[in-house]
């Protein structure tokens, strides 16, 4: 397939590269399609195996306890892996965990990598599932020993014998190739810092030149998302422009994707990188502010963004980037419900109104409506616009774990507002007990009530 290349499986102590340890080690090196050698050990963790991890690859502590530290296997690993492409079934998984490994031993690992799993998509896209057990049951692949270094490897190994009777070397060779094009970075970045980029939920920023960031960016896996502005096939100048201008990349990793969009919208509020528009608004909202009773008027008045406060939001309407734009959504409402433009606040004048001379307003104005009707089905016609008024006593927390990565956040709010992400108890703690000023923010606002809303949200009453 390769002039070199190294079939490699690894047992861990769990799925966090940072924080769990290797297992198991097995592979088998190829040069020029032929097998030159096969090795595989036990490695020590130098940490507790927990029985879940036990339960599924059989190896238990008593197992380890006397086998090889990683240092100790580490320079044979690396004659193993010298000059060849590492292959191995969702690479980035084993790979992670190798640098991490070499990493705490004052070693950079550089290696061409090419994982399987795409690999069985690019050559059978028929199929849905390309997971070990998945290529095990399509071709009936015999495993003695799944779930064990080597045995997985072997899998591996008659899974390309299989590929390449069916499709032939060549084209083998090709989707390879194609696979190891990989993605065509921006100048001055280091290829070993995008390797670092965890397949983790959180925020990307992107610098150029200066400390100013150009864009900021969120997603559920920041690797992938990252990689994905480099492609060389860009469709909008935009993107193209962005890549040209990176220099330097950052990134937060969060709990889960909603600790992202909320990171997300505040740090491009707080940071106004250039290429954003969508998040950053410079310029205020307002919102209508319905009169308290029917025959107080004008009946609807225009509040900005900074004279909201908690106790008015439950009698606000809409929001709106300019008054020019509040007015306009008033007036088409006001047509669709054959509603007064004078009683409205949007004419001025008494007597009839214009709307009422052309049949699109009932007469409020001229006594043949009772300001009460008027009223009802003004608040009607609003009621779908209306901001909600915060339901709870006071600060409430929304938790979000990732059991993958070991991470848990409890996002804090009150009246709306975000306070900030607390990741341990004393953090919560002081988050519960410190006083914040209400400034109304319309994306936090969205982003709560859409994941309130969600089955199964983990809400705290702090």
């Amino acid at each position: 397939m390769l002039p070199a290349y190294v079939l490699l499986d690894l047992e861990t102590t769990g799925a966090t590269p940072v924080t769990d340890r290797i297992t198991e080690i097995g592979l088998i090196r190829y040069e020029n399609g032929i097998e030159v050698k096969r090795w595989q050990t036990l490695v020590n963790p130098e940490m507790h195996i927990s029985p879940f991890i036990t339960s599924i690859t059989g190896i238990s502590n008593a197992m380890v306890k006397d086998a090889p530290l990683f240092k100790d296997v580490a320079n044979e690993l690396l004659s193993h892996l010298h000059g060849a492409v590492l292959c191995a079934h969702n690479v980035r998984f084993d790979y992670g965990f190798l640098k991490n490994e070499f990493r705490r031993l004052d070693i950079t690992l550089r290696q061409n990598v090419l994982c399987t799993v795409k690999l069985s998509r690019r050559l059978y896209p028929e199929y849905k599932s390309h997971g070990l057990d998945a290529i095990i049951a399509r071709h009936g692949i015999a495993c003695a020993a799944r779930h064990r270094a080597m045995g997985d490897v072997e899998v591996m190994a008659e899974f390309l014998h299989i590929a390449e009777a069916e499709h032939g070397l060549e084209a083998l060779r090709t989707a390879a190739g194609e696979l190891l094009k990989g993605q065509s970075l921006p100048a001055g970045i280091d290829p070993q810092l995008v390797d670092d980029i965890p397949e983790a939920p959180g925020v990307y920023i992107f610098y150029g030149e200066n400390d100013l960031p150009l864009y900021i960016g969120k997603s559920v896996n920041l690797r992938n998302r990252v990689l994905s502005h480099f492609n060389s096939d860009h469709a909008r100048a935009r993107g193209m422009r962005i890549t040209q201008e990176i220099k330097h990349i950052e990134w937060i990793e969060t709990a889960g994707e909603f600790g992202a969009l909320l990171l997300e919208a505040r740090l491009i509020k707080e940071r106004q990188p250039i290429h954003n528009r969508q998040l950053r608004r410079e310029q205020q909202l307002c919102s209508w502010h319905l009169a308290p009773s029917a025959t107080q008027h004008p009946l609807l008045t225009l509040v900005a963004q900074d004279e909201m406060t908690q106790d008015l939001l439950g009698e606000l309407y809409g929001t709106y980037r300019t008054k020019r734009q509040a007015i306009e959504a008033l007036r088409q409402l006001a047509l669709v419900h054959g509603l007064c433009p004078q009683y409205l606040g949007l004419e001025s004048g008494n007597g009839p109104c214009f709307s009422y001379q052309l049949k699109r307003c009932k007469g409020v104005c001229c006594h043949q409506e009772p300001p009460e009707m008027h009223y009802l089905r003004l608040k009607q016609a609003l009621i779908s616009h209306r901001l909600k008024s915060w339901p709870y006593p006071g600060k409430i927390g929304i938790r979000e774990t990732n059991p993958k990565r070991g991470k848990s956040a409890v996002h804090v709010f009150e009246h709306w507002c975000y306070l900030g992400s607390a990741d341990d108890h004393d953090s919560l703690d002081i988050m519960r007990h410190t006083k914040t000023a209400f400034i109304f923010d319309i994306d936090t606002y969205k982003l709560l009530l859409k994941q309130l809303n969600k089955p199964g949200v983990q809400l705290l009453q702090l």
